[in-house]
């Protein structure tokens, strides 16, 4: 989810769900050291439960960036050993860790000591020709043994050489049965699944086959209103806001940005599925698509664009 899941996504992700954890985009231990940090670290309180997801493999490095980010109050440090992008691996980080438990295990063993919240890891069922079944339960013992008690599992494989970063997202088949007998077979691991859920039917199922937790990435992204919205019930709670509150709760955060400079469209290309599926969702998007990135684009637009989604008295009203 890189340059994906910034700060103004995570906060309109939270106007739909009180419960849900979210993730930063990943960020190297290298950029936190060296680059911007308030512009890396920096989050609202209103996004709480929030985990910066890090990318690394230097122990030394990896420690040296939980040990800055401590100031920022973070609810979980993850460590990101799923991600099969060209970057991740030029790098050596990334599901390329798959690879290296050794490595793995004396990272977070570093991050560990330096983190007043828990450290977690996000990981594959394993990479290129390995076989996950005897791969991922030795991953999990190491890892785990060096003191992570809770993994988030995209049960598919990475294929390094020859698939791109899209297609190991959608090629390699799912593996839901391997994950849920890691869960078995390390009852006191906390292990989440990711990969390939899309509906909150789909989550609900595989909680209830014994999975601690699910993540969903792209579907979230995409069309929050049918993943997020809602999603609460999942704990027992009944916040089900209307997407229409969820403009209005973001109208604040759009004017305090647009008065520090911020243009609207680094808020509003987050908010573009919120309606799919409703009459006029191709009018929201169009006019905010067209129109967001002018120079001035404000409220005004963020109106307009609501009213083409509104019941048509509301549209002619709003119109007038």
């Amino acid at each position: 989810m890189m340059d994906w899941t910034d700060r103004h996504c995570r906060l309109f992700h939270r106007q739909m769900t009180r419960r849900a954890m979210l993730y930063t985009e990943m960020v190297t231990a290298a950029a936190v050291i060296h680059g911007p940090r308030d512009r890396l670290l920096g989050f609202s309180p209103e996004e709480h439960p929030v985990a910066l997801q890090l990318g690394g493999s230097d122990p030394a490095e990896l420690a040296q960036a939980v040990r800055i980010a401590r100031d920022w109050g973070y609810d979980e440090i993850n460590l990101n050993v799923g991600c099969p992008s060209d970057r991740v691996q030029s790098g050596c980080f990334g599901a390329v860790l798959m690879e290296r438990p050794g490595l793995v295990a004396d990272c977070v063993a570093a991050m560990i000591g330096e983190s007043p919240v828990p450290v977690t890891v996000k990981c594959r069922i394993g990479v290129d020709d390995q076989v996950p079944e005897r791969v991922l339960p030795d991953f999990l013992h190491r890892v785990s043994h060096a003191g992570v008690g809770h993994f988030v599992i995209h049960a598919r494989k990475a294929w390094l050489q020859g698939l791109s970063p899209k297609e190991n997202r959608e090629v390699p088949p799912l593996d839901y049965p391997l994950v849920l007998e890691m869960k078995r077979a390390f009852p006191d691991l906390t292990i989440a699944i990711n990969g390939g859920v899309t509906t909150l039917d789909q989550a609900r199922d595989l909680l209830g086959q014994g999975v601690d937790g699910v993540m969903i990435g792209r579907a979230a992204y995409h069309d929050p209103g049918a993943v997020l919205i809602g999603a609460d019930a999942l704990w027992g709670d009944s916040f089900v806001p209307d997407a229409f509150d969820v403009v209005a709760a973001m109208r604040p955060h759009v004017q305090a940005h647009l008065a520090e400079g911020g243009r609207l469209h680094q808020i509003t290309r987050h908010m573009l599925g919120l309606f799919s599926g409703r009459p006029g969702a191709r009018g929201w998007r169009r006019v905010l698509s067209e129109g967001a990135t002018k120079p001035g684009a404000g409220l005004a637009l963020l109106d307009r664009a609501l009213a083409q989604v509104l019941p048509q008295p509301e549209r002619q009203a709003a119109s007038a």
